[in-house]
């Protein structure tokens, strides 16, 4: 029993040792109350807990390790702060203004350097070549020629001082992004590099937001003539049955989804639908989104928030012989231009029993008002921008999305663009 009890004594300490906190302090006037903590896995945010404010300081506790980035969301105003962990305590202070965040203050010493090194590599890619030119029309022996050399010598300068034993994350994140995402044509680094990286790197890989972009670099470095010969070389090397094959080929369904080439997205889904081996969360989440917006799939159905052109309470409410689901944005430039079009045939949409829903990615309510102002059909918006539940549901990933519904709420087409849902109805 003694020996169990020693054991026990154990796991306890490590689990202490292993846990950290996230203090975020709000000062009196921040209305909000409530906020959401999440990690990264690839590109794709995962919630972790929900917490609310206390004596204007607002405490998550972590109780695992985790080195990466991290987000809190506060829902009702849509504020969102972005900082590290390297599984010890994060210490932030908001400056807030009418309700809006408009400075954060990192008070812990990971995320403070993490800032200030985030903040030199800007400079250095912005301002330093605008520095270096100036300095042709000014004397090194003036007053701001000298001051002038001394920024650029600063700029110029390396991180070298960092011990990366100290700063696990913040060494590998930014020796990684200056490697294989630098803007310098100097730098060029090969597919081979890439799937190298990729394949050798710890679990930080998961959690540094670099592996999207380092994806799309491994793509645009092999070229358009043989998308799928690349892929299919890099998921052979990592192996899709494995949790990180599977994260990437996750990633890469998303990407050929974005950059709409449906035939690799098609190809690389049908992939992931075949696999025989234990599915991640991560793969199952894509797998899930995809399979929600299949033609012939029943439209998942969605209770408004605060719908207006309707007493509707839902989607499936709204009873028709047809419906169009449009996803869009009040700051959306394809919608500025595409939705006329649609209010232009509105009337003979209604003709024909066809409802429009519109729902809206919008984060700013006056944005959102005024716009909708102008659009008779149904609108409704959870004002979450891309933290709404509508992106993972039904896989949004640009604006304006369309999804033509038959009477029962099932999916009968999937229109690219206004002219496609016009046509559809034989109104263009």
């Amino acid at each position: 029993m003694k020996k169990i009890s020693i054991v026990l004594a154990l796991l306890a300490a490590f689990s202490l040792q292993a846990q950290f906190t996230i203090a975020i302090q709000a000062p009196a006037d921040f209305k909000d109350q409530d906020a959401i903590l999440y990690t990264l896995n690839g590109s794709k945010d995962i919630i972790v807990s929900k917490e609310s404010i206390k004596n204007h300081i607002l405490t998550f506790k972590y109780p695992k390790n985790y080195s990466g980035m991290m987000k809190v969301y506060f829902p009702d105003s849509n504020n969102t702060i972005s900082f590290i962990s390297e599984n010890k305590n994060v210490d932030i202070k908001l400056d807030v203004q009418n309700n809006k965040i408009k400075d954060i203050t990192y008070l812990d010493e990971a995320n403070n350097l993490m800032f200030k090194v985030q903040e030199s590599s800007q400079k250095k890619e912005l301002i330093l070549p605008a520095l270096s030119q100036i300095k042709e029309y000014y004397k090194d022996n003036t007053e701001f020629g000298k001051a002038l050399k001394a920024e650029i010598n600063r700029l110029s300068g390396t991180s070298s001082d960092m011990d990366p034993a100290l700063h696990p994350f913040i060494s590998y994140y930014n020796t990684n992004y200056a490697k294989y995402l630098s803007n310098d044509p100097n730098k060029k680094v090969s597919q081979e590099d890439i799937i190298n990286f990729i394949d050798k790197s710890n679990d930080m890989l998961e959690t540094s937001s670099l592996l999207r972009p380092v994806l799309v670099a491994y793509l645009n470095a092999g070229g358009n003539s043989d998308v799928p010969g690349s892929v299919d070389k890099l998921l052979d090397r990592l192996k899709v049955e494995t949790p990180r094959g599977q994260t990437v080929l996750s990633e890469l369904i998303d990407i050929f989804d974005v950059y709409e080439m449906k035939d690799l997205k098609d190809r690389y889904l049908n992939l992931a639908k075949n696999l025989k081996c234990t599915i991640t969360d991560r793969l199952a989440s894509t797998l899930k989104s995809n399979s929600n917006v299949e033609i012939g799939a029943m439209f998942p159905n969605n209770k408004f928030q605060s719908a207006v052109n309707t007493t509707a309470k839902s989607i499936y409410d709204v009873k028709a012989d047809k419906k169009v689901i449009v996803f869009w944005s009040s700051t959306c430039s394809h919608c500025e231009s595409e939705l006329p079009k649609l209010l232009e045939k509105y009337n003979d949409l209604k003709a024909k029993n066809i409802q429009v829903i519109g729902l809206s990615l919008d984060t700013d309510k006056d944005s959102y008002t005024k716009k909708i102002s102008a659009f008779p059909w149904i609108n409704d918006s959870e004002l979450r921008g891309w933290n709404s539940s509508y992106t993972d549901t039904y896989n949004v990933h640009a604006t304006p999305t369309y999804f033509i519904l038959d009477a029962n709420n099932k999916i009968i087409s999937k229109p690219d663009h206004v002219g496609d849902v016009l046509e559809y109805f034989k109104l263009k």
